[in-house]
């Protein structure tokens, strides 16, 4: 049932572009989006087939709504109106099928740090210490500044089963 207090938005509706039209920018921008859903594919374990579905979503979107006149970042530019639509609809699937992981402002500084002192001929064996670390805890900075989305299984295969005892909190 429809709130009270809106009024249907036919605007929408009636702003966007034809059947024919829309479809037209799908078919003629689709490798875009697959080379956008590919940069996801490259980072992720998802397979790089249902990130090209969600980036065709994402395109479709974008270009039902996209008026080269009207409120358009260039008119003619399509592909900078679509990548939002494209990474948005990317994004929503990633965090509906697992977590982002948020790594500290700290470690990231320390990961660049560490790829700086390694490229200038640092052997690895001694970056923890020039660092201030252990080798352990670099190895975990590391670990976490090389994943960007770890993807979680849809189904709890034991669903009685109790959580890890693992402290996460204190690793991050």
């Amino acid at each position: 049932m429809p709130h009270p207090h809106r009024q249907p938005n036919t605007r929408r509706a009636s702003s966007g572009r034809s059947g024919g039209a829309a479809e037209a920018l799908v078919i003629e921008h689709l490798e875009f989006a697959y080379r956008v859903a590919g940069h996801y594919a490259a980072r992720t374990p998802i397979p790089r087939e249902d990130l090209q579905q969600e980036a065709s979503v994402g395109l479709l979107k974008a270009a039902r709504r996209y008026n080269p006149g009207h409120g358009s970042p260039r008119p003619g530019h399509f592909r900078a109106f679509a990548r939002p639509f494209i990474n948005g609809e990317i994004r929503h699937y990633l965090r509906d099928r697992g977590f982002a992981i948020s790594v500290p402002g700290r470690w990231r500084e320390l990961h660049a740090r560490g790829r700086k002192l390694h490229q200038n001929g640092i052997p690895h064996q001694e970056i923890p210490a020039r660092l201030g670390l252990t080798p352990q805890r670099w190895s975990e900075i590391m670990t976490a500044c090389s994943v960007r989305v770890v993807a979680l299984p849809l189904d709890n295969p034991e669903p009685d089963a109790p959580p890890p005892d693992e402290d996460w909190e204190g690793k991050w």
